[in-house]
Order: structure tokens, then C-alpha cells, then sequence
């Protein structure tokens, strides 16, 4: 009898252990970040006296379904004057859900920074600068002056967006900081305009 009802005992804890073992927790859901469908570059020339003049004009890199790292979604050359200072602003959208996520990079300035790499620079054809609203290092807004002496008519800009890097760290407040990856942080916009000058 004392050994039945400790096989019996045995086997209650066994199948308590089993089920135990057998229920499955719900993985926690990723936060994959934004979705963000569309980037648009806008520049408006700037005047001898950095005043703006002339009329805006855009180009675009979109998804439908949302852009992706390492994806290739529709980018629009951009077309720009030698010779030329222009503002750049950038604005970012999630066109699925209607959302302006430019309000939330500049909410979250301290986490967010945009650089700008590529042969436009490399070559000394562009020089950017930023001129985002209290002189943080963002990327929302920025001067940019084109060469009137190159030689090429094409090339190329990439855009880069990070999250979560050390903006202190050394050479990070440079928006053409080729190492920006030793900034630490995540990208979440790697983007290669065209660029055509005329």
C-alpha cells in the first residue's frame, strides 16, 4: 500500500512537471519601430544673404508598404544647381497610418540624428551643414552648398537615420561622420539619392 501511493505520488508529480513544462508562454511582441513609407528632401535656395528665395521643390523616396533597411524603394533623382546654397529639410511619413514621424524625430532629438555620406562629399561637390532649431545635431534641417566648380554632373547622396548612438561621442556632431556606426545605436533610414547638376 505504502509503495502504491508512492508510485502514485511519483506520478502526480510527473504529470504536474509535464504540464508545467508544457505551457507556453506568449512571446513578447518586438517593437519593430515606425513604419515609415515616404522620406522627402525639400530644398529652397538661399540668397547671398542666407535668406530664402524662389520656390520649394522636393524629391521623394517611398514605399507603399514601408520603407526598409536594406530594401530598395523608389527614390527620385535630385536635381540641383552648381554654384548653389540651398535649406534641405527633410520630412518622414507613414502614409498606412496618416502619421507625421517628423514630429516624433524632433521630439526625440536627444535619440535621433541624420547623416549624410557618398561620393558628393567624398568629392568635395556638396558641403552640408545643420541647422536644426537651437544648433542641436539632428538632420531635420541643414544648409547645403553645391561646388560651382565640379566637373561631374552626377552622383550620389546617401541618407542615413540612427537611433539610441552617443551624440557625444567624438566626431558624431560632423553630419558627414563616415563612422557613424562607432556612434552606436540603430539605423532606421539608409537611403542613396541621385543627385544631377545642372
Amino acid at each position: 500500500m505504502k509503495n502504491l501511493r508512492k508510485v502514485s505520488l511519483y506520478l502526480l508529480a510527473l504529470l504536474a512537471f509535464g504540464f508545467a513544462s508544457c505551457e507556453s508562454e506568449d512571446p513578447e511582441k518586438e517593437n519593430d519601430g515606425e513604419v515609415i513609407t515616404d522620406v522627402t528632401l525639400k530644398f529652397q535656395e538661399l540668397n547671398a544673404s542666407n535668406a530664402l528665395v524662389g520656390s520649394v521643390f522636393s524629391f521623394k523616396a517611398s514605399d507603399p508598404q514601408g520603407i526598409e533597411v536594406g530594401k530598395t524603394p523608389t527614390i527620385q533623382s535630385i536635381t540641383l544647381a552648381k554654384g548653389k546654397k540651398y535649406q534641405m529639410t527633410i520630412e518622414v511619413t507613414n502614409s498606412i497610418e496618416n502619421e507625421d514621424i517628423t514630429k516624433e524625430i524632433l521630439e526625440e532629438a536627444a535619440e535621433h540624428q541624420f547623416f549624410f555620406l557618398g561620393p558628393v562629399f567624398d568629392s568635395n561637390i556638396f558641403s552640408i551643414q545643420y541647422a536644426d532649431a537651437g544648433g542641436i545635431a539632428l538632420g531635420l534641417k541643414n544648409t547645403v552648398t553645391v561646388s560651382s566648380s565640379t566637373g561631374t554632373n552626377n552622383s550620389s547622396m546617401r541618407v542615413v537615420l540612427r537611433h539610441d548612438l552617443n551624440k557625444s561621442f567624438a566626431g558624431a556632431n560632423n553630419p558627414t561622420f563616415a563612422n557613424f556606426v562607432q556612434a552606436g545605436g540603430e539605423t532606421d533610414l539608409d537611403l542613396t539619392f541621385p543627385i544631377i547638376l545642372n
